[in-house]
């Protein structure tokens, strides 16, 4: 018989149930029913984060549950994660090749990951946890996945992002609050708060950082998008444009203009000093869960639960392109950073990279087991990180 790969470290394994290594299962207790299993597409509704509760009215149908709701019922469990890092040796001088997972990282072992971002500065990774009143923010080194800072936010993390200096990081989540933490000590392991913001009414699931560093920007089931000062945490704007709940937020690379994508299927675009409304785009026909904008500025792309990318024009908002590679939702997207390509996340359990100007697809990385919820390119364009149900954040070769 031939050979498979281990589901956790991809060694290669005998043909079994498990589909594990003899390490793996010795630290990882994976029931043979979980191991490898996907929820069922029948529960694939709503995806990313919108799966909270706060977005009533995105039902299973037939069922009356959310989508978290029922892939975190027991016989849904994910598998149990190995609590350290796995990383995969490659000999010297030898280029890992596309798709090659270079890192798995189980930070909160049991917990599904949601938001993840790429510090500027390249060497480190924050990822959040959907795991009640017990939800950490965690920072791990990019390179090792040795866990360096853990951040106890409180309930369910929906949102993070780096400080342009990369000295800070700020999670949102479920408690309404977004807290911003001291990533720059390397003495202390316990995430120390800066600041609390409480403008929010309900849960906080997008959070961008403006390119300058002085504002952060938060997207919240409550339907509004409010901009606050990074050090005071005054308020400066709040943005009430939207019919629907908030889940990203993007800022123009000049940081004058926002965008920000709903659960009203629409993507708005307003001015970031008078919150003027300057564009809505309509293009997509349900939720749109991830909003990036191109770092030249001259165009957009949204993630939608339509099963589509919509590439577009920041200054007409007319479609350039539209990308259908995805089969279920797509739950995020992301520019690399010479704008090149787009890498996109959905509940098919996938990441798929392609052509920003062709659609034309490059690489389909397929080793979660679960909705990819999150996904992060490193500044160097050479790597994503990307988050998933499956209880991985995995870090892997995208060129």
């Amino acid at each position: 018989m031939q050979s498979t790969e281990c589901m956790l470290c991809h060694q290669p394994v005998p043909p079994g149930s498990l589909k594990l290594c003899r390490n793996c299962s010795t630290h990882s207790a994976v029931e043979t029913h979980n191991a490898g299993t996907l929820c069922p597409p029948s529960l694939w509704g709503t995806s990313r984060r919108s799966i909270i509760k706060a977005l009533a009215g995105l039902f299973v149908a037939g069922g009356a549950i959310s989508w978290l709701e029922a892939c975190a019922s027991p016989a849904n469990a994910p598998a149990r994660s190995v609590p350290q890092p796995t990383s995969t040796p490659l000999l010297g001088g030898t280029s890992p090749r596309i798709g090659t997972t270079l890192l798995t990282y189980y930070g909160q072992p049991d917990f599904k990951v949601d938001p993840i971002a790429w510090s500027p500065d390249g060497w480190r990774i924050a990822s959040g946890y959907i795991a009640g009143s017990s939800s950490v923010l965690q920072v791990w080194s990019a390179v090792t996945g040795e866990t360096l800072l853990s951040c106890r936010h409180g309930e369910n993390v929906f949102g993070v992002a780096w400080s342009p200096d990369s000295k800070r990081v700020a999670s949102g989540g479920g408690d309404n609050l977004v807290r911003i933490w001291d990533a720059s000590r390397d003495e202390s392991t316990i995430g120390t708060i800066l600041l609390t913001y409480k403008g929010h009414s309900d849960s906080v699931v997008g959070i961008a950082w403006s390119p300058g560093g002085k504002r952060v920007a938060s997207g919240s089931t409550d339907t509004t998008v409010q901009l606050w000062d990074a050090i005071t945490g005054r308020t400066q704007l709040i943005y009430r444009g939207h019919t629907g709940s908030v889940i990203a937020v993007s800022w123009s690379p000049d940081g004058k203009r926002l965008v920000s994508a709903s659960a009203d299927a629409t993507v708005q675009l307003w001015d970031a000093i008078t919150g003027e409304t300057q564009l809505i785009y309509k293009g997509h026909s349900e939720v749109v869960f991830g909003v990036a904008w191109s770092p030249d500025g001259r165009r957009i792309a949204s993630a939608s639960r339509d099963k589509t990318v919509q590439v577009w024009d920041a200054t007409t908002g007319a479609t350039v392109l539209t990308y259908r590679g995805h089969t279920s939702p797509v739950t995020d997207v992301a520019w690399s950073p010479d704008g090149r390509r787009i890498a996109s996340s959905g509940g098919d359990a996938t990441v798929q990279v392609w052509d920003a100007t062709s659609g034309r697809p490059h690489f389909t990385y397929g080793r979660h087991t679960d909705v990819v919820f999150d996904l992060a390119w490193s500044p160097d364009g050479t790597r994503i990180a990307s988050a998933s149900a499956d209880t991985t954040a995995r870090v892997w070769q995208a060129v």
